[in-house]
């Protein structure tokens, strides 16, 4: 992968004009009232076992924005309007391909506030943003250079529920070249005591985010849940949750940022478990617990910093037994409750159960890969046993 493949997106936050608040706040309102009316047709449609796709959606806008009842369409740019119609088409692209579940109608109060805009939508010149329907450019904080000669293909706008205002510009980034591999590999056990146990030995500690600003919170939520439905006080009270929220995701993606980039930058290969974090979540003794750890969003970086970077990421089998599995003479053991941390194996050696597990995953992603089973190996191949349980075959006595 070379430097100019690589699609990156910047996002910084900026402080709106009245006016700019007023017209963001409308466009944001015609896109999920254009999305709703686009999947109710084709709910519709569907149905009648009948398909519509995203040309015959963008024929219906034209109609509505000519009725009476939906004339304030053409009040708002029509680029984030089309946009919305191929993120529509996109869900039902995903829902066909059994990738995603069926798309769902987007809500005021739940959903996320957002717009993208296109290259027609919006001027970028000498470091200014200029929205169309805008006089003014977007006062935006640069708090990281763009790439030098950087040409924004889209612009996305958004509101959290904190009330912050970002805009994410998208642009080649030449700078993310493939690094120099180093050969170094790495076993990655994640976990709720440690957030992770590298085979290594090392083991970085668990943050826990959420439980540091849990009293914070429990009492902003008591305050809100006082406050009348409909009311300002209730409103602010609102806010208020959502900024504690809001710093606590910060800390906790800044935090996965930084380590993610260090464990790409070290190691040339790096093997992770392919854990069901849906399913696991439905624990509820731990359910808080596991996403506070984000084992998740942890995945998912490590993911796409590997692609940029020249590095591998192996997924082993969720099924395989990196815990219960000596790593020194490969016999597994019949139980191994959470409460145990340390064991003894019948061949003498002592184990901490996380660098274990670290250690384990380490040597079956190796015979992923001496195999070719691939990056994401299914529970089992066309000769009956997964590439790892193979590999523990041979190694058990």
């Amino acid at each position: 992968m070379t430097g100019s493949d690589v699609k990156r997106a910047f996002k910084y936050r900026f402080y709106p004009s009245d006016a700019q608040a007023a017209e963001l706040s409308r466009t944001f309102g015609c896109v999920r009232k254009v999305y709703n009316l686009a999947l109710a047709a084709r709910t519709e449609a569907w149905t009648r076992q009948e398909r519509v796709n995203y040309n015959q959606t963008s024929a219906m806008l034209t109609v509505w924005k000519k009725t009476e009842e939906l004339a304030y369409l053409n009040e708002v740019s029509s680029v984030p309007l089309q946009q919305t119609l191929r993120h529509l088409q996109t869900a039902f692209t995903n829902f066909f391909g059994k990738r995603a579940r069926y798309p769902h109608f987007k809500s005021r109060r739940k959903s996320g506030k957002s717009a993208e805009y296109t290259t027609s939508g919006f001027r970028f010149r000498d470091g200014k943003l200029t929205l169309a329907k805008m006089p003014e450019p977007l006062d935006i904080v640069w708090s990281r250079p763009l790439p030098e000669g950087a040409k924004p293909s889209t612009v996305t706008v958004s509101q959290d529920a904190a009330g912050r205002w970002f805009v994410s510009l998208l642009c080649d980034d030449p700078s993310v070249t493939p690094l120099r591999a180093n050969g170094n590999a790495v076993g990655i056990d994640v976990g709720l005591d440690h957030l992770l146990t590298l085979s290594t030995g090392e083991k970085v500690t668990n943050p826990r985010h959420e439980r540091k600003d849990r009293v914070r919170l429990a009492k902003a939520q008591r305050n809100l849940a006082k406050k009348t439905r409909g009311s300002a006080n209730r409103n602010k009270a609102r806010h208020k949750v959502a900024r504690i929220h809001a710093r606590i995701a910060d800390r906790r993606r800044d935090g996965l940022h930084k380590l993610t980039t260090r464990l790409v930058r070290e190691n040339q290969t790096l093997v992770i478990e392919d854990l069901t974090v849906r399913t696991m979540v439905k624990n509820r003794t731990l359910a808080r617990a596991i996403s506070d750890a984000a084992w998740s969003e942890f995945r998912r970086m490590l993911e796409y910093k590997a692609a940029w970077y020249g590095r591998e990421v192996i997924a082993v089998d969720r099924w395989f037994p990196s815990s219960k599995l000596c790593s020194a003479c490969g016999t597994v053991q019949d139980k191994m409750p959470l409460s145990v941390r340390t064991w003894t194996c019948d061949c003498g050696t002592t184990h901490d159960r996380d660098v274990n597990a670290a250690k384990n995953l380490l040597a079956a992603g190796r015979a992923v890969a001496a195999c070719g089973a691939g990056v994401r190996p299914q529970r089992s191949t066309p000769g009956g046993q997964s590439a790892m349980k193979q590999e523990v075959s041979r190694r058990e006595p």
